[in-house]
């Protein structure tokens, strides 16, 4: 070490050090070694600890959502009936927790963990059914897929009318009151739900249409139809689900409430703005169209209302006759076409003033799109129920021969 080193003193710590005297207690002993180490392994303990805690609260949470471990479950076919509603969309998850808050089965998971070995869960659809109380997971499962427990479904087609429609001398088409009277039946501690189609009639006579769901822009016109039709055309083809139990005037409510949903999502009343006419005439033309010609022909028999509206023709259309007799015909005769009233087209200029079916989305389309055409006239002259069309009453003529001559006059 040279001198220059020292004077820089950079080893006089580690001198220091080195020749620093070891304390010793009295009794000649060596003091206690320092508690770091201690205090360390403390802390890994506690973070082991903490890990195992998270590990449990995981696993625990797993079960919950895999139904592994013990659950809560009832024993047996169940007690008592109690109608439940599936909602569209709903898992098997979001069916057991309807069926727990109706007191069906005991818990979540006891439907879930049943619903793993029966398929047939899948297949469930939007609805109502009727379940037991206090049944076992098992057995609640084997009550939703069976097909009779499912009540208050209804399939209206379009065309579909309030009221029955006779055809020939033993053909009853039942109409919508008829077919919601029969959606409300059920049979629940032995008792039935069913409402008669009467007592529906009635309700529709004297009921606030605003309280059955009648959308605004219909209220109005519904409101000066004769009682017996103020809902006509208002309740759109499709299949609806309403609740056994129910009194008639909340039957109406659901169904008229679903179907004023589907007119917004049709467009109505927006989609009527630049017809030239209101949403509920636009709504009576689609009725027309519905029953005077097929899907292809939608479009020009539309076209031909719009026509022969513009000038002021009679529409003369044997679908309004109908429309109020007791056993309508495909045809009419003479006697049927001098029957006075509202409805009658060959007696009357302008609309019917209501609709005389339930229009579909096609009819509808046509009523606010119409072809283009300058179109006065129209006849079916295929069997098919085609129609031919024309400008002038000579060619009307000329395919009315046609009509007799293919048989479809």
């Amino acid at each position: 070490m040279t001198q220059h080193d020292d004077d820089l003193d950079l080893f006089s710590e580690a001198r220091t050090e080195r020749h620093r005297p070891v304390r010793v207690d009295r009794g000649g002993r060596r003091p206690p070694p320092p508690r770091k180490k201690k205090r360390k392994t403390g802390l890994w303990i506690g973070m082991l600890v903490v890990l195992v805690l998270i590990a449990a609260g995981g696993y625990y949470g797993y079960k919950q959502l895999t139904g592994i471990g013990d659950y809560e479950d009832f024993a047996g076919q169940g007690e008592g009936d109690v109608v439940i509603q599936v909602h569209n969309g709903d898992s098997t998850g979001d069916i057991a927790a309807t069926l727990v808050d109706a007191g069906v089965v005991a818990s979540s998971r006891a439907f879930v963990a049943a619903a793993e070995s029966n398929t047939d869960v899948r297949g469930v659809q939007p609805g109502y059914y009727v379940m037991k109380t206090k049944a076992s997971g098992s057995a609640a499962v084997s009550k939703i897929v069976d097909p009779k427990s499912r009540v208050g479904a209804m399939d209206i087609k379009p065309g579909a009318q309030l009221e029955n429609v006779i055809l020939g001398q033993d053909k009853v088409v039942k109409g919508i009151t008829a077919m919601l009277a029969d959606a409300s039946c059920a049979e629940l501690d032995g008792k039935s739900t069913c409402v008669p189609p009467e007592q529906l009639a009635e309700a529709v006579k004297t009921a606030d249409l605003a309280k059955l769901g009648v959308p605004d822009w219909a209220i109005p016109d519904a409101s000066k139809a004769e009682p017996q039709r103020r809902l006509e055309g208002l309740i759109m083809p499709g299949v609806y689900h309403v609740k056994p139990g129910s009194t008639p005037e909340e039957l109406w409510q659901q169904l008229v409430g679903e179907s004023a949903t589907r007119m917004q999502a049709f467009g109505l009343p927006d989609v009527a703005k630049d017809t030239g006419y209101t949403p509920y005439q636009v709504l009576v033309m689609a009725s027309l169209v519905e029953k005077e010609a097929i899907t292809k022909d939608f479009g020009k028999v539309s076209r031909v209302t719009y026509n022969r509206l513009r000038e002021s023709m009679k529409l003369e259309y044997d679908s309004t006759i109908n429309y109020v007799l007791d056993r309508p015909a495909i045809r009419t005769n003479e006697e049927d076409r001098d029957r006075v009233g509202p409805y009658n087209t060959y007696d009357n200029t302008g609309l019917p003033p209501t609709p005389i079916s339930a229009p579909g989305e096609g009819a509808l389309e046509a009523a606010v799109n119409p072809e283009p055409g300058e179109w006065l006239f129209f006849v079916k002259c295929e069997k098919d129920g085609t129609s031919c069309f024309a400008v002038t009453n000579d060619e009307h003529n000329d395919n009315r021969v046609k009509a007799q001559a293919n048989g479809a006059y």
